[in-house]
């Protein structure tokens, strides 16, 4: 697969990509390998050491301290808009990097993308921060009504009640998703609600996916290989498999966030390296709840939070998975484009202009 598989985003195939255990450590450890980055950071053809500079960086010290190593070319013009990052580079600088960038992507200052973000910089001061104050409002609704619904759940031991506990935990999660974009702040950790964990999340979604949406290079695409095959590769991707994959898929993604937890579990046992931190107890707070307002058994209570996940995690994957981003109708790289409505170059800016929208939008957040 790796010699054969053609690639428009990537010049070489990804280290570690096939392995069994597919985890964002290893996925960091692969771009370690094939990004030239030589132990530092790298951006563009250039090598910087913020070693010095992570607790102080603004966004949180978690983005660079989980990257160091690594090409971050893409997530610093997608998470910079002014000009104030780009300005304190000279100060880290170290040296030129001695290979060639392994992506495909550039950034050059005539080009498209940059010729947008000099656009947008320009709106900036006319931004209405309205839909931000909407946002917060949002999330703090449905973690309330999570929790709210889960106690009539377990007082009536109604397990249609929990069934809608389920559906705001999923909805409070995909919420969350647009905080762990942001700066660090309280609301991106309601995404650990149910096992899952923003830290890692921001490596899978906003490191990858959003950066090379849909590629070799989106973790979100290979997370779930060889079960759910959404790249057109032949040697993966049979008839037979294709059409199996509608009936098992909501298993996949009742079991989604389960298979998060054993993942890190599994990976810190075999690497010795410790996988989990304290804001994972995040997932223990509403079954705590649970059981302080319930007046029931701790088994009852472990039961119904249980079924309150598999709701939860089957919804978020047929909405975020299937409905978002894996939809039959989206493209993905390697699917044949007809001549008579774009290339391959203009799909791709249009990839990259639907993420540029995206971290627009939780820049105007960061910035106010």
């Amino acid at each position: 697969m790796a010699s054969s598989y053609i690639t428009t985003i990537s010049k070489k195939y990804p280290s570690f990509r096939d392995e069994p255990l597919k985890t964002v450590y290893r996925w960091l450890e692969g771009k370690r390998h094939d990004d030239g980055a030589e132990g530092l950071w790298r951006i563009h053809d250039t090598l910087y050491d913020f070693a010095e500079f992570i607790e102080r960086h603004p966004g949180g010290p978690e983005w660079l301290r989980l990257t160091k190593g690594t090409d971050i070319t893409e997530a610093f013009e997608t998470h910079h808009i002014t000009l104030r990052a780009e300005g304190l580079l000279a100060k880290y600088k170290v040296r030129e990097a001695t290979e060639p960038r392994a992506v495909r992507l550039t950034f050059r200052d005539d080009g498209f993308y940059r010729t947008l973000k000099r656009r947008v910089r320009d709106k900036l001061k006319d931004i209405d921060y309205g839909p931000a104050k909407r946002s917060k409002l949002i999330i703090d609704s449905m973690l309330a009504a999570a929790f709210g619904v889960a106690f009539l759940a377990i007082r009536l031991n109604s397990y249609a009640l929990a069934t809608v506990s389920g559906l705001f935990v999923c909805w409070t999660m995909i919420s969350a998703h647009n905080f762990f974009h942001q700066r660090d702040n309280w609301r991106m950790m309601a995404f650990n609600l149910a096992f899952s964990s923003y830290r890692e999340w921001r490596v899978s979604h906003a490191m990858s996916h959003h950066n090379f949406p849909n590629s070799i290079l989106d973790l979100e695409i290979s997370y779930f290989e060889p079960f759910l095959c959404w790249l057109p590769n032949p040697s993966i991707k049979s008839s037979v498999k294709r059409f199996a994959s509608w009936l098992y898929g909501p298993l996949v993604y009742s079991f989604l966030f389960y298979g998060e937890f054993v993942k890190r579990l599994i990976e810190t046992y075999e690497t010795g390296k410790n996988t989990f931190f304290l804001d994972d107890l995040v997932t223990l707070i509403l079954p705590t709840f649970m059981y302080m307002v319930g007046a029931t058994s701790l088994w009852e209570v472990i039961k119904m939070w249980l079924f309150i996940v598999l709701v939860a995690s089957f919804l978020f994957g047929l909405i975020g998975l299937n409905a978002a981003h894996h939809h039959p109708k989206a493209v993905h790289d390697g699917d044949q484009i007809p001549n008579d409505i774009m290339t391959i170059d203009l799909l791709f800016n249009q990839l990259k202009i639907a993420d540029l929208h995206a971290s627009h939008a939780h820049q105007l957040v960061h910035n106010k």
